[in-house]
């Protein structure tokens, strides 16, 4: 198990990011949360097997169809920061 933080920047805010990310991450088998940030940035926390955590940093980096990413930043992350499933925060 692994866990990992992820910091979106972009257009990523108003464009069912965070839902999107939820339901990626439940596809996936992961726990955790997506939650807009002040600065206009989406933060993503998620806690699984580090293939599953790998598949949706590959998603991250585009996000939904209406979504812009410009960057997306990567540190890892407590496991127990992650609770019993995946929400939008």
């Amino acid at each position: 198990m692994t866990a990992a933080r992820f910091f979106i920047s972009g257009t990523v805010q108003g464009v069912w990011f965070r839902a999107s990310t939820r339901e990626q991450a439940q596809r996936l088998g992961l726990r955790g949360y997506a939650r807009n940030l002040d600065d206009g940035r989406v933060e993503v926390l998620a806690a699984g097997d580090a293939e599953s955590v790998g598949a949706l940093a590959q998603w991250l980096a585009h996000g939904p169809p209406n979504a812009r990413v410009t960057g997306v930043e990567r540190t890892e992350a407590e496991e127990s920061e992650a609770g019993g499933g995946f929400v939008i925060a």
